[in-house]
């Protein structure tokens, strides 16, 4: 069946390949952007977690276009690499303001419709940090933390009205800093079992499952795309 889909866009290019992967799957989708032009392919929106009126502009035109959004792919950005005492408290706060407190104004946007048909889909994508911490990135690993507390808790208040909740944490991907060649990284090399970065691709298949009819008896899930750093978490 095809759904109305919103997808927020990212700097790592996950945002579009998942909106890329669920049209393919049938489902209509828009793009909700915040930085740069919009993708000339896809049906986009101009978007920006931290402001509400931002936010309710955004779904006002999908809902215009595609109907009541019935799946809600929520990014988040991974902020600027620096130990925590080098962060000043703005930058923490406004990450947190974008990646939490945004997915939090999305989804309080996106609920009602949901509620009245007993039927959505949330899928947060939140760095793997979230859930395993990593040096040099206490701003997105908090946000991502909060992420997985939202999910879980969202799906003990909504399971009952049809409304699923999971995360998906991809790790380094191709592009990211992180990825420099082993000679240049090799502590980042070294945690990854499959000794290789991810792609933008294999995380939107992991979106694309769970936003899929194979996955309506899966909730609360934290999926990890990271070539096997984050197992056992």
């Amino acid at each position: 069946m095809s759904r109305s889909v919103l997808v927020t866009d990212d700097e790592r290019g996950v945002g579009r390949a998942v909106a890329a992967v669920l049209r393919e799957a049938g489902h209509r989708v828009t793009v909700a952007h915040r930085d740069g032009p919009p993708p000339p392919e896809l049906f986009a929106v101009p978007c920006d977690p931290a402001d509400k009126a931002s936010v309710d502009r955004a779904f006002e035109a999908a809902e215009q276009r595609h109907g009541p959004v019935e799946i809600l792919v929520a990014g988040s950005r991974r902020g600027a690499a620096g130990s925590l005492g080098d962060l000043t408290g703005d930058s923490f706060s406004q990450l947190l303001d974008v990646n939490l407190v945004g997915t939090y104004r999305l989804v309080r946007r996106a609920l009602p419709g949901m509620l009245r048909r007993r039927w959505g889909r949330l899928i947060f994508v939140a760095a793997a940090p979230g859930y395993r911490g990593a040096a040099g990135h206490s701003d997105a690993a908090a946000s991502a933390a909060g992420l997985v507390g939202i999910a879980r808790s969202l799906v003990r208040e909504l399971g009952p009205r049809g409304v699923t909740a999971n995360v998906v944490a991809p790790g380094v991907l191709e592009g990211d800093p992180e990825s420099r060649p082993p000679e240049r990284n090799p502590d980042t090399w070294s945690e990854i079992p499959l000794g290789r970065s991810g792609t933008a691709a294999e995380v939107a298949a992991a979106v694309g499952y769970l936003a899929s009819a194979e996955a309506a008896y899966v909730t609360g899930a934290v999926l990890p795309v990271d070539g096997g750093v984050g197992m056992g978490n």
